[in-house]
């Protein structure tokens, strides 16, 4: 099915939208693929600028302020390339490192988003525990959806990220599920050189990205999530030391917001 589903939106049938984390997951993950839709939208649920500032001081900015601007420009830098324009672009605003308090607000705001929109495709984050934002935006656009039953028709697929491998390392494939089988698209030469370029639009993230190729994008259909258990048994990418852990956010606290947040979704329908 996404072969289909990408191959249609190729062709002119529908809109992409793409609902992302932070500023730059869009590229990584669906880079190329946005440069050959025609009618691309990108939704950010972060804007990208952990408000403890220490992100932005590492980065040579002043404050939290110039650092989330810098990465708005970033953004619009980088998506031009594609053909996409600033005005297609939705902020949503939630703080980096944050999404997980805030994710009814998030459904909310992306079930307006696509209620308005009517995609033909959300193309969004797999929920695997890579980052607690990534699993947040999958939440989100899952529930969002819940709440657009006119939108039955809209394919929700993956794009790659990251998740912890048992070996104590990192995977930038999926999380195997035989039921929901990624399809791969080999970049050729002319699409690595841009995505390289909106690659390095993203100045500020040039450190990050480094660790990212340029070679290829994997998408596939999502599962249908179950929020309340763990994504993969083991310990969490972000739960290792100097990651999430710090930002008070573990898988525990993490399906717990869910939880919440589902329970809150349900009584305001």
């Amino acid at each position: 099915m996404p072969a289909i589903a990408l191959a249609r939106l190729e062709h002119g049938a529908g809109e992409l939208l793409v609902v992302a984390a932070h500023p730059d997951d869009d590229v990584i993950g669906a880079g190329a693929l946005m440069a050959r839709v025609a009618r691309v939208r990108v939704a950010y649920v972060t804007d990208g600028a952990p408000r403890d500032g220490r992100d932005a001081r590492a980065r040579g900015f002043p404050d939290v302020a110039a650092y989330a601007a810098a990465r708005r420009r970033e953004a619009a830098a980088a998506l031009v390339l594609a053909g996409v324009a600033p005005e297609r672009l939705v902020w949503l605003g939630v703080p980096d490192q944050q999404a997980t308090f805030a994710l009814d607000q998030a459904a909310c705001r992306l079930g307006e988003l696509i209620r308005a929109v009517r995609p033909g495709v959300v193309l969004t984050h797999a929920y695997e525990g890579g980052h607690p934002d990534h699993d947040a935006t999958a939440f989100a656009v899952q529930a969002a959806l819940e709440t657009c039953p006119g939108q039955a028709g809209a394919a929700l697929l993956e794009f790659a990220g990251y998740h912890a491998t048992r070996q104590g390392g990192r995977s930038t494939d999926f999380l195997e599920d035989p039921a929901c089988p990624a399809v791969t698209f080999d970049l050729d030469a002319a699409a690595q050189r841009l995505k390289a370029a909106m690659f390095a639009c993203h100045a500020s993230q040039a450190a990050v990205l480094a660790s990212f190729s340029c070679a290829r994008e994997q998408f596939r259909a999502a599962p249908v999530y179950d929020f309340s258990r763990p994504p993969h048994e083991g310990r969490l990418l972000y739960e290792r030391p100097g990651s999430g852990a710090e930002w008070g956010i573990d898988g525990a606290r993490w399906r717990a917001e869910a939880a919440a947040a589902r329970a809150r979704l349900a009584r305001a329908a």
